[in-house]
């Protein structure tokens, strides 16, 4: 096959966003990185983050400052919270990191590094942002020292991370350290530069000459280490605009020079910061997909914004855009929307989104058929069609803690469509199953119509409590349950969905028992608690084979018979007693559990379709008749407006 060259209308097609190297990439080896790293060469990435074994070098530049492995103990989060310990958040949870994971990460960096410049990649590595162990005090006794505000909620021990004030002259002894330690560790760098000083948090001062001085000194402290440093930074601070005004932002941000500062406009598919701040006053910008919060699943997309945000970024007015980005929360979840950003970026127009997914079904599954296209083009025009300001961020019942409280569907879509496109995946599966990446997305599809169907359920739940109903709380209750055991049972056939993989990828890096314990409990904590006291609970939640039964179906368990049990004998539910029994017997225990799961499937993922389908239609359809006349329930509930199939894209066999 003769080459063929394509010229791109950016420079930079950048990945990752600080957050996915632990809601995603936490506990993998060389080998899982390797796929990844092919897979960003395939698609064109060349920026990515390489953010590993930071804590290593770091280690080696503070214990050269004097301060002591203690300190650092207490400083380094663990490692399935490296992100929020590297941006100030907090610090110490999770921890202490153990010697091996050190020298395993650093290792594993070196490989990563290779592989990434052998594809002609631009490494982006860390900078410093200020955030310092507490004997800051002690080597700098003098510094300039502030604590950063509360981020979660923890207690003192893991709260309000030391804060090395830019203008202080230690902050450019210590970042200038930084650089060089990298520089000569890793034979030289690519000379871009990532570090967020605000992540989430408000700057103690809002004075726009303090602002440019702090953008200053970080810059200034790359340069000093890297002559030919630029800084890469997020703009997810720039969300924040009852503090992040004009004046602020075009001060921190024109407090580098020119050309010397590129900025991540993290979440541009549906909050763009370019087209507030003029295109962020003249410093360069890629334009970024964001699309994910805590690596949650959840079919969701906003596929025409993915379109056609890129050009529109391009042709604004004075426009200083550079690039496109993916910049997901956690990824492994909502593939074909990956696909078609990083297909755009190829593009100098938009392209037709029915048209260019009947072709990406078709090679995604190798198969050509009706019913497939159309459950796509349902999907497309549903789950996949979001033009309001919901996120990717799931808040269902099922994987939150249980309450009573009536609650309005967490949907943008006519969940009917969704109902009708796994109806037609049933029909069409017998002759496409084989396929894993139909497989795959056959599952999903079932889990996201049975976790919407779970919504109904928990009203109802909710209804009864209050007409003071036993028989319907306990109907509901059960059918509550039962559905979550399906689930299991369905998300347990294929390999994609088990929980089993994640933590057993931890332990794998654990070279005792000891630290394999740690690794493991990292790993469900991450996923359930999110810190000791469910500081951020269930934001990283997974719909996981063993998870789902196991965490999920037991908190709800729990709660059904907590609320029969209120009704039985007529006193009033206890929602902070619920909340406490729910912590000290479901959540917090998991997290403190060994127990082994699968890193196989189980099941016939046909057969465990097809007999889900049939069960739980009749609840689907009576369902969406019983929604008529509410309109918030109208929206997600009824067959309405559903679109019909283009004649021209119809396969004649």
């Amino acid at each position: 096959m003769p080459a063929r060259s394509n010229t791109v209308p950016n420079r930079f097609r950048y990945y990752q966003n600080v957050c996915t190297v632990s809601y995603t990439f936490a506990f993998w080896d060389w080998s899982r990185w390797e796929q990844e790293i092919d897979w960003m060469a395939m698609n064109g990435i060349n920026m990515p983050l390489a953010f590993n074994a930071q804590e290593t070098i770091w280690q080696k530049v503070y214990l050269k400052l004097g301060f002591t492995q203690d300190e650092l103990n207490a400083h380094f989060a663990g490692p399935a919270f490296l992100a929020w310990g590297r941006m100030g958040n907090m610090r110490g949870w999770g921890g202490p990191q153990p010697d091996s994971w050190y020298t395993g990460q650093l290792a594993l960096q070196h490989q990563i590094l290779t592989r990434m410049r052998a594809f002609g990649m631009i490494p982006v590595l860390p900078a410093f942002a200020g955030h310092v162990p507490t004997g800051i005090t002690r080597i700098f006794p003098n510094a300039n020292i502030t604590r950063l505000s509360d981020w979660g909620k923890f207690d003192d021990q893991y709260c309000c991370t030391y804060f090395l004030e830019p203008s202080d002259p230690a902050f450019q002894t210590i970042g200038k350290a930084f650089i060089e330690a990298q520089m000569d560790e890793y034979n030289g760098t690519e000379h871009v530069y990532n570090g967020d000083l605000f992540n989430e948090m408000q700057p103690s001062i809002g004075d726009p000459t303090y602002l440019a001085s702090c953008s200053k000194a970080v810059y200034d402290a790359i340069v000093a280490g890297d002559k030919d440093g630029i800084w890469l930074m997020q703009g997810w601070l720039f969300k924040k605009t009852d503090f992040w005004d004009r004046d602020r932002v075009k001060a921190y941000v024109q407090g580098v020079p020119q050309g010397k500062m590129i900025i991540l406009d993290l979440q541009a598919e549906n909050r763009p910061v370019y087209s507030r701040m003029d295109s962020f006053f003249g410093q360069p910008f890629i334009w970024c997909m964001l699309h994910n919060f805590g690596g949650n699943d959840g079919l969701y997309g906003m596929l025409d914004a993915i379109n056609e945000g890129p050009f529109e970024g391009m042709k604004f007015a004075d426009s200083t855009m550079i690039g496109t980005g993916l910049t997901p929360e956690g990824i492994l979840q909502n593939e074909v929307v990956y696909a078609l950003s990083t297909d755009v970026s190829w593009r100098e127009n938009p392209v037709n989104v029915t048209q260019w997914l009947t072709d990406y079904i078709h090679s995604r599954y190798n198969y050509v058929s009706d019913k497939i296209n159309h459950a796509w083009y349902l999907l497309q025009g549903s789950v996949y069609n979001c033009t309001d300001d919901h996120e990717s961020h799931n808040k269902m019942e099922i994987v939150v803690r249980p309450k009573i409280k009536h609650l309005d569907p967490y949907i943008w879509y006519n969940w009917t469509q969704v109902a009708d496109a796994w109806a037609l995946m049933v029909q069409a599966a017998p002759d496409v199953i084989n396929s894993t990446l139909f497989k795959y997305d056959f599952v999903d599809v079932g889990r996201q119509v049975l976790q919407d169907l779970a919504h109904i359920y928990y009203n109802n739940l909710t209804a009864a409590y209050h007409a003071k109903s036993v028989d319907k709380a306990m109907t509901y209750g059960k059918k509550m349950t039962d559905l979550l055991m399906d689930m299991d049972t369905l998300l347990c056939s294929d390999s994609h969905w088990l929980v089993g993989t994640w933590i057993e990828a931890a332990k794998a890096l654990g070279t005792n028992d000891a630290e394999k314990k740690l690794l493991e409990f990292n790993a469900r904590n991450q996923l359930t608690l999110w810190g000791p006291k469910g500081e951020h609970l269930d934001y990283a939640n997974k719909q996981w084979c063993g998870l789902v039964k196991d965490y999920y179906f037991k908190r709800w368990e729990l709660f059904v018979n907590s609320v029969v049990d209120a009704l039985k004998s007529g006193t009033k539910f206890d929602q902070d007693d619920f909340n406490q029994k729910c912590f000290s017997t479901v959540e917090q225990p998991w997290t403190m559990q060994q127990n082994l799961y699968s890193t196989k499937p189980t099941g016939d993922t046909l057969k465990i379709s097809q007999d889900l389908y049939n069960k739980y239609k009749g609840d689907i359809q009576a369902s969406a008749k019983a929604s008529i006349g509410n309109p918030v329930w109208e929206k997600a509930y009824m067959y309405k407006d559903i679109p019909v199939y283009p004649s021209h894209l119809i396969v004649h066999h």
